[in-house]
């Protein structure tokens, strides 16, 4: 039921990251009890949890409810799907990543801040809309390092 969570992955020389990955409520979905899936939408670039997941499939998954102050962490094996049969599922989506299930527990919710949601981002993809470019990818500084938009099921661009 989360529309967000945060994912740490390693690079292939053992450094740790974590990314914070966001979508409609329910993005991430539970196919069975050892495995979930969740899309990888276009980002900065950098492709940093993609590139780790490609060196090292070992992630960990923190989901916070915020509104109820709940916790959950998740451990497993990720791998990363372009013709996934639930792409079409996930507009904008550039890869499917699923998650082999290791184990999962609850967290101790004691300092969560209790937080509403005011709305959704104007960037996480919706079906039939074309995709918000974010400013920044327009400055001249990023020309020639920000990746380009991969193409849409619509058959554009999507920008910049």
């Amino acid at each position: 039921s989360r529309d967000m969570f945060f994912l740490s992955s390693i690079d292939d020389k053992g450094r740790p990251t974590v990314s914070y990955k966001g979508g409609t409520a329910g993005f991430v979905r539970v196919l069975d009890a050892t495995t979930l899936v969740f899309p990888s939408y276009d980002g900065n670039g950098m492709f940093k949890s993609l590139g780790n997941i490609s060196a090292n499939a070992a992630v960990g998954m923190l989901f916070i409810d915020f509104e109820n102050q709940k916790r959950m962490r998740l451990n497993g094996e990720a791998t990363l799907h372009r013709d996934d049969a639930l792409m079409p599922e996930y507009p904008e989506a550039q890869f499917i990543v699923r998650v082999r299930v290791r184990e999962v527990f609850a967290n101790c919710p004691r300092y969560i801040p209790k937080l509403q949601l005011v709305g959704p981002s104007d960037y996480v993809p919706q079906p039939g809309r074309d995709p918000v470019e974010p400013a920044w990818k327009g400055f001249d500084i990023f020309k020639g390092y920000v990746h380009p938009r991969q193409p849409t099921a619509r058959g554009d661009g999507g920008g910049g």
